[in-house]
């Protein structure tokens, strides 16, 4: 059993991902901002741990990864157009998310990122969608060049929709739509195959089984 710790422990993918990991032997521990989701994500099999992604610092993250034996990136600015919270949330989020694994002493950290965010962006791409671009961008650059054991997912146009387990993954698949919860399946496959180390995948709706796509992501 190893123990998980997930950074944006309450949004849509986090909250898949931790009866993944349930389901295959391990404990989330589920990172937020407040005591109000204790409940909700303890009914889930989460453990709960205080984090202000925004307002801590790398060592209260360190604090926060204490005892885990991996990292997960899951946090995001959300949709509400705020620029200013793609630099908070995504970018320095992150940033300090690998500050605080290496003081912890934690080497395995997986990402969620997005699909396509090196491409150039149009002279007409809007402000917020920019910054939400270049803060993906520049955090899984960030992460490449730590000494971590790093794993980069990027999924396409997130969906609602029921897992379906199978999905398309590596590093050329084209931009498409994919379920969150078959997110939160592959991300609890590739921290369950350390052959992923070093990885960076696109990831959307697709016609290969998760185990099969992990599988020859790290082959």
């Amino acid at each position: 059993m190893s123990r998980i710790a997930i950074v944006g422990g309450h949004g849509k993918v986090a909250m898949l991902l931790h009866s993944s990991l349930v389901a295959r032997g391990h404990t989330p521990v589920a990172l937020v901002r407040t005591e109000d989701y204790r409940a909700e994500l303890e009914a889930l099999g989460a453990e709960v741990g205080l984090l202000d992604i925004e307002q801590d610092e790398p060592a209260a993250f360190a604090r926060a990864f204490a005892g885990s034996d991996a990292v997960v990136f899951a946090a995001g600015g959300g949709a509400d157009g705020n620029i200013e919270r793609k630099r908070t949330v995504d970018l320095e989020g992150s940033l300090k998310s690998i500050e605080g694994a290496r003081l912890a002493g934690v080497a395995r950290f997986v990402q969620v990122s997005a699909i396509g965010v090196d491409a150039p962006l149009p002279a007409d791409t809007s402000d917020v969608w920019r910054a939400y671009v270049e803060a993906k961008r520049d955090a899984d650059a960030a992460l490449r060049d730590s000494d971590l054991a790093w794993t980069i997912v990027r999924p396409g146009a997130l969906t609602d929709d029921p897992a379906t387990g199978q999905v398309a993954l590596g590093l050329e698949v084209e931009r498409g739509e994919v379920a969150r919860a078959d997110v939160a399946d592959v991300v609890a496959a590739i921290l369950d195959d350390d052959r992923t180390v070093g990885q960076q995948c696109n990831l959307v709706n697709g016609s290969v089984p998760v185990a099969d796509a992990v599988r020859a992501l790290s082959s």
